[in-house]
C-alpha cells in the first residue's frame, strides 16, 4: 500500500460492532409510526447513510421532528451500548497498534454524544487525534466532507497517504472521493458491495495494521 501516515476509522459497524442493535432501534421506531422496515430494506438502501437521510427519507419528515427523532433513535443507542460491549477487544488492539505507529483519527456519520461514550468506555478515547462526527459537517456519507475535514485536522494531510476502514458503499465512497485510500471490513455488507474499496478484509485487528503501517 506504500507509506502510510495516518489512519481513520468508521465507527458504526467498523469499530463499534453495532449495525445490528442500529437496525433493530430503526425497525422499532419506525414500526410504531406505521413505516415498518425490513433487514433487507435497512442493509440494501439505508446503512452507512447519515441519520436524517435514514429517518427523514424513511418517515418523510424532517425539521423539529426529525430533530426529535434523531434525538430519540440516540437516546436509545446510547442505552445500550454505553459500556463500550459493542468494541471487541482486537478492534481496541488494533487501535492501540495504529496509534503506536501513526496518529488516528475517526470519520463517523453518528453524533458525538453517541460515540465518545464508547471510546471511553472501550479504554480507546485518548488514542484518538481528530474524530469528525455529524455534528462538524453538512453533508454525510456518501459526501466526502468527512473526510476532508479529517485531513484537515490531521494536519493537512494528503488523502493518499491516508487509509480509512469503512464497512458500507457509503463510507468507502466517501473515502474514496476524498482521495484516501480504503479498506472495507466485511460483517455489515457482502463482498460485492465493498468493490470499490482497495483492499477487503474479514476484521480489523493488529497483524493489520502492522501490515498496513509498518
Amino acid at each position: 500500500m506504500g507509506v502510510v501516515r495516518a489512519a481513520v476509522f468508521d465507527f458504526n459497524g467498523t469499530l463499534s460492532q453495532d449495525e445490528a442493535i442500529l437496525f433493530s432501534i430503526y425497525r422499532e421506531m419506525f414500526a410504531a409510526r406505521g413505516r415498518p422496515l425490513s433487514a433487507a430494506e435497512y442493509y440494501g438502501t439505508l446503512a452507512g447513510l447519515s441519520e436524517e437521510a435514514i429517518i427523514g427519507s424513511w418517515l418523510g419528515v424532517e425539521g423539529e421532528e426529525l430533530a426529535a427523532l434523531v434525538a430519540e433513535r440516540i437516546e436509545r443507542f446510547r442505552d445500550v451500548v454505553a459500556d463500550g460491549s459493542t468494541v471487541p477487544e482486537h478492534v481496541r488492539d488494533a487501535v492501540r497498534c495504529a496509534a503506536e505507529r501513526v496518529p488516528v483519527g475517526l470519520v463517523s456519520s453518528a453524533f458525538r454524544e453517541e460515540i465518545e461514550p464508547v471510546l471511553a468506555a472501550a479504554g480507546i478515547a485518548p488514542l484518538f487525534r481528530a474524530l469528525v462526527t455529524a455534528d462538524d459537517v453538512s453533508t454525510g456519507k456518501p459526501a466526502p466532507d468527512g473526510y476532508v475535514e479529517v485531513l484537515r485536522r490531521l494536519g493537512g494531510l494528503r488523502g493518499d497517504v491516508v487509509v480509512a476502514f469503512e464497512d458500507t458503499e457509503a463510507g468507502v465512497a466517501a473515502a474514496k472521493v476524498a482521495g484516501l485510500r480504503c479498506v472495507a471490513v466485511l460483517g455489515t455488507l457482502p463482498r460485492e458491495r465493498l468493490a470499490a474499496a482497495d483492499e477487503i478484509v474479514d476484521e480489523i485487528d493488529p497483524s493489520l495494521m502492522r501490515r498496513l503501517l509498518a
